[in-house]
């Protein structure tokens, strides 16, 4: 009997758990396990690269025809291998910054916004995550698309007063400023989902952000003009990988620092919104 009582009233002690500690490294992993988990990931980025180069193709392959036919058009007469491979740009930046918001809103609308924030309750690391993963897989689709439009388009222009090659002055550098600008983009596209929460809301102001209010500027007068429009997100992005400048656009130096601003003024509201506010 005593056998018996002592052996029940033995401790017991419950299995060891492991510790698990949210670190920067794993919340990365995750947010890289997620993005790539999607299909729209996939068809998205696909199509961001197809932009780029298609678009630069044919605008390559349209100024090749003018020059010989004799009837080049205005628009083209002074365009250069770099500025017709880059013509895809525009494009690709709605691509590339509408899969930024899906990557932050998105959460949103299904609700798993609230697992991923009780996995990670300090809630910063997950917007910081959000923004570095995707914002890299933009700028290696960007930087990719566009060396591949260069090779491509150079090579259609051959021999015409547009023709370049990577040694030129100023290539190297407009073909990785405009990678650059499109991972900037896809950063502004998450900080806008994560800031709005709203797929729809997201879009809608990217769109109007980098190509609706840059065209209502002509409405101002022209002095207004003058002041405003190269500090614009669009026009100070594409002063980043332009060939050449004038007195109305920003140098490539400027151009990066303001844009960097509006990246850094998105990401800022973003962050207050998610530390203050509930999901």
């Amino acid at each position: 009997m005593s056998t018996l009582t002592a052996t029940a009233e033995e401790p017991r002690t419950a299995p060891a758990r492991p510790a698990y500690r949210v670190t920067g490294r794993r919340v990365l992993a995750s947010e890289w396990a997620k993005l790539w988990s999607l299909r729209s990931t996939w068809i998205t980025l696909g199509l961001g690269l197809l932009f780029l180069v298609a678009f630069g193709v044919i605008s390559a392959s349209r100024y090749k025809s003018g020059i010989d036919s004799g009837h080049i058009d205005r628009d083209f007469a002074d365009s250069t291998a770099v500025s017709l491979s880059l013509f895809g740009t525009n494009f690709a930046q709605l691509a590339l910054g509408v899969l930024g918001v899906l990557v932050t809103a998105g959460e949103y609308s299904t609700g798993m916004i609230r697992s991923t924030l009780a996995a990670v309750p300090r809630r910063l690391p997950v917007l910081w995550s959000k923004a570095t993963v995707f914002g890299l897989v933009a700028l290696v689709v960007g930087t990719a698309g566009g060396f591949v439009a260069f090779l491509i388009g150079s090579g259609i222009v051959s021999g015409t007063p547009a023709a370049m090659s990577l040694s030129h002055a100023g290539v190297l550098r407009s073909l990785l400023g405009a990678g650059l600008y499109l991972g900037l983009v896809g950063v502004i596209g998450a900080a806008l989902g994560a800031l709005l929460r709203s797929v729809a809301g997201g879009i809608s102001v990217l769109v109007a952000s980098l190509m609706l209010i840059p065209g209502l500027m002509s409405l101002l007068p022209s002095s207004w003009q003058d002041d405003i429009s190269p500090y614009l997100p669009s026009n100070a992005g594409q002063s980043m990988f332009a060939l050449t400048h004038d007195a109305t656009s920003l140098s490539p130096g400027a151009g990066l620092l303001v844009f960097l601003c509006w990246t850094a003024l998105t990401l800022g509201g973003a962050a207050y919104r998610l530390v203050r506010s509930d999901v």
